[in-house]
């Protein structure tokens, strides 16, 4: 008989916790709140929007390869599902707690509602650093953590996608073990799959292709193109990898791109599928011989015209939102702007294009996949772009048209919108019973 040691690594906070003041979930609570001055909604609605409407913590153990035994967590927050089945990403990361997890779901609910789709938010996690795991061991973690939150998923219920630290293999995963478990394939349970269980065209660089939409809406509005416009992308994963090449195929000088390991910049201009060869090879962009040297923190700085912060949360703050001397940032990530670092940056002339509606093209294409996967017809990929391009570039016309009309920022008019269209639909259903 064999045996094998337990180790588990540091809870995380417990769920009763207060959110931490620095952290994601009192940013999402004080966006939130905003929004809620704004439309004038009486404190009982207020605690239902910031309230999610289901969450679960389960202890996910996996075998290593080695035979010891270690124990992750693993979270699944819906935190409304009033315009429909909650969607969103699984992550895994180290950092993953449920603050986290919550104040992820808390903005797709406002995303969805944002670009119309028929979805509410929802998110999911595991506390790991994939990076330490072998693929055998990760479709072990997936395959459990499945198997854990499987009351809570389904086609019309939950839908999840790939997020940090997760692919379109996961996703596999996910749907293998869901559609076992039910009998029959389902492949709508999950979006972000392979082409050969049913995903997407277009789906993998939606994110990106999303980012570039709203980016030439924004220059539009004030009579620029892309052609020659400097852009900065903070994070080269596989949201701003494909942003930095999309921006550079229609014309923009990509001047810095930057990974956790440091950053490069070129003034002319950097060859960005030569970067990605480079990447593929050493892991990193640092290295990059068309390039000179500099760290994150510098990247963020830099005069450029546009800075897409693509990697995760919090990184502009009221220290580095200081010094940032883009005319425009475009946030790739999930709230990589902390309140305060938001109103230093506007205080300083500089318009954000916020992650809700910025980031959106991903949820775009999940819905086109899931809508794809109950019709069981797929459809072309010119088809899907140009669905994509249309939604992103009318959100942001509507999202700017609030704006002025009501001389708030593009972040508060695209919550206002969002917040709004959720808060119809609970109060057009009704509370039961």
């Amino acid at each position: 008989m064999t045996t094998s040691s337990i180790t588990t690594p540091d809870l995380p906070d417990a769920p009763s916790a207060p959110p931490r003041p620095d952290g994601p979930l009192a940013t999402a609570h004080e966006q939130l709140a905003t929004a809620v001055e704004h439309l004038g909604y009486d404190e009982g609605l207020h605690r239902m929007l910031a309230t999610p409407r289901r969450e679960i913590h389960v202890a996910v153990p996996l075998r290593r390869d080695s035979g010891e035994t270690v124990l992750f967590h693993g979270f699944r927050v819906q935190h409304n599902v009033s315009r429909g089945p909650g969607k969103g990403g699984l992550r895994y990361h180290p950092s993953v707690d449920i603050d986290e997890v919550r104040a992820l779901a808390m903005w797709m609910t406002w995303k969805c509602g944002v670009v119309d789709l028929p979805y509410g938010g929802a998110k999911g996690g595991v506390t790991i650093d994939p990076r330490e795991y072998s693929l055998s061991e990760l479709e072990r973690v997936t395959r459990r953590y499945t198997s854990e939150i499987m009351p809570m998923i389904g086609p019309d219920t939950d839908i999840m996608a790939p997020d940090m630290g997760t692919d379109s293999q996961t996703m596999a995963w996910v749907m293998d073990t869901y559609s076992v478990n039910r009998g029959y394939t389902i492949p709508a349970v999950v979006t972000g799959k392979p082409l050969a269980v049913g995903g997407s065209l277009g789906r993998g660089t939606a994110t990106s292709a999303g980012i570039v939409h709203v980016t030439a809406a924004a220059l539009e509005k004030v009579g620029e193109k892309l052609d020659g416009v400097s852009v900065a992308v903070q994070g080269f994963g596989k949201v701003g990898s494909h942003a930095a090449a999309i921006f550079a195929a229609r014309g923009a000088r990509v001047v810095a791109v930057s990974d956790q390991y440091g950053g490069i910049k070129a003034d002319t201009g950097i060859d960005v599928d030569r970067l990605f060869a480079h990447v593929a090879a050493t892991g990193s962009v640092v290295g990059f011989d068309g390039a000179d040297p500099i760290s994150n923190a510098e990247l963020l700085a830099l005069d450029v015209d546009v800075l897409v912060p693509a990697a995760v949360e919090g990184v502009l703050d009221e220290v580095t939102a200081s010094q940032v001397r883009a005319r425009y940032v475009v946030e790739g990530a999930n709230g990589p702007t902390t309140t305060a670092g938001d109103r230093i940056l506007a205080k300083n002339g500089v318009t954000v294009v916020p992650d809700v509606l910025a980031n959106a093209g991903g949820v775009v294409v999940s819905y086109f996949e899931w809508v794809q996967a109950n019709q069981t017809y797929w459809w072309t990929e010119q088809e899907i772009a140009e669905k994509l391009e249309h939604r992103m570039t009318t959100a942001y016309h509507e999202v700017a048209a609030m704006a002025r009309k009501h001389g708030v920022s593009l972040r508060d008019a695209a919550l206002i919108i969002g917040v709004k269209r959720t808060a119809e639909a609970h109060e057009i259903r009704g509370l039961y019973p």
